[in-house]
């Protein structure tokens, strides 16, 4: 069974724990590396395109916003009105939607309180899901979707039994946008079909999102604003479920679980003046996108591939000499994610951020600089 989303026949590989792995499971990657690891102490100055936080936020009105909530630190967090907000966006009832302290959270509160026999992930994919499912003691199997499919998802893969199952729409690393249609065909009655759709809103139009879907059994999609608004320090997504997978998940949490502050920002996030704020910031990020391809795609004679349609704010390629051309691209000033964490994918990987076009064009001067370098 492959591990490294290499060469082969078929759409991907469901590869059980333990087949190829080390005594922990988890196939020799490191689950819990993040990009934010990549500009902590030393990396501090660099610029940033490992972590997929939008640069520039969170803007002025919503810092504002915040701000005004701290009068009412005194007073327990009351998370109704954001709840409706929230709600209204979608088109839901309240009960089908959940706070959470990210949706870091919402992954653990899955893993501790459904009671599912054989969960899979698909990969290469944020790497936290299958994290937060391991600590709670589940096995997990994974399904490895390959490079020589553009990593595009087969339903008929994932194996019939699987009682919950794990996908990213778009999928970080991969930037890759799955139809919602193939996603949907993944549900299954007894079944729980979780989408991670943090980074959804950095879609124009946000196209092949199940959020608000009421029609598919056992659908469970996660959201985040951390990411297009800049609030990883803060702490704040949501769950959209049936109101009885709602209640379980509401039941393994915390009292109070998101503050007064990240609940101001849940509420101002959902505005009418906030929609139309991250819709006009995916239609620049996808074209300044579309400039980092075009950039990326002059090295091709230098062996990098770029996985393409790219649709998430960040892109994945893949070059010789990928970890020597991510450490001489440190020394000239760029962090960038490596890629050799994430099942699926090995050192020859890295993951970039989509920034604005000056600092892509610096970027690209680098990469012509380190792939120099690393050839010496």
């Amino acid at each position: 069974m492959r591990t490294d989303g290499g060469h082969g026949g078929g759409a991907g590989r469901v590869n059980a724990p333990g087949a190829d792995a080390p005594a922990a499971g988890d196939g020799g990657h490191d689950l819990r590396h993040h990009g934010d690891a990549e500009v902590r102490d030393d990396g501090s100055a660099l610029t940033d395109l490992a972590v997929n936080v939008r640069a520039g936020t969170p803007p002025p009105w919503l810092r504002e916003r915040i701000a005004a909530s701290l009068t009412g630190l005194a007073a327990y967090p009351d998370g109704r009105a954001a709840r409706a907000a929230v709600a209204a966006r979608h088109g839901l009832p309240v009960e089908r939607v959940l706070l959470t302290a990210g949706a870091a959270e919402a992954f653990v509160l899955l893993a501790r309180a459904l009671k599912v026999r054989r969960p899979v992930v698909v990969h290469p994919q944020f790497t936290e899901p299958e994290a937060a499912l391991r600590d709670a003691g589940h096995t997990v199997d994974r399904l490895l979707l390959r490079a020589e499919d553009g990593f595009r998802l087969d339903p008929a893969a994932v194996p019939e039994d699987a009682d919950l199952v794990v996908i990213g729409n778009p999928t970080n690393p991969t930037s890759v946008l799955h139809p919602a249609a193939s996603i949907a065909r993944l549900a299954r009655p007894g079944r729980v079909l979780v989408v991670d759709e943090a980074f959804m809103d950095a879609v124009p139009g946000e196209r092949e999102a199940l959020a608000g879907r009421t029609d598919v059994p056992g659908l469970v999609v996660l959201r985040s604003l951390t990411k297009t608004w800049g609030l990883a320090g803060l702490r704040v997504g949501y769950v959209l479920a049936d109101p009885g997978t709602v209640e379980e998940l509401e039941r393994a949490q915390p009292l109070w679980p998101v503050s007064t502050p990240a609940l101001a920002a849940a509420e101002a996030c959902v505005s009418s003046q906030a929609l139309a704020e991250a819709a006009h910031a995916a239609h620049r990020i996808a074209a300044d996108r579309a400039h980092l391809v075009a950039g990326l795609r002059e090295f091709a004679c230098d062996g990098l591939y770029v996985v393409e349609p790219s649709e998430g704010p960040f892109v994945l390629v893949r070059l010789p000499r990928a970890a020597a051309v991510r450490r001489h691209l440190r020394d000239l000033g760029f962090a960038v994610r490596r890629g050799d964490t994430f099942p699926g994918l090995d050192e020859d990987w890295l993951r970039i951020a989509v920034r604005d076009r000056t600092t892509v064009n610096r970027l690209l001067q680098a990469v012509d600089r380190a792939i120099t370098l690393s050839r010496d």
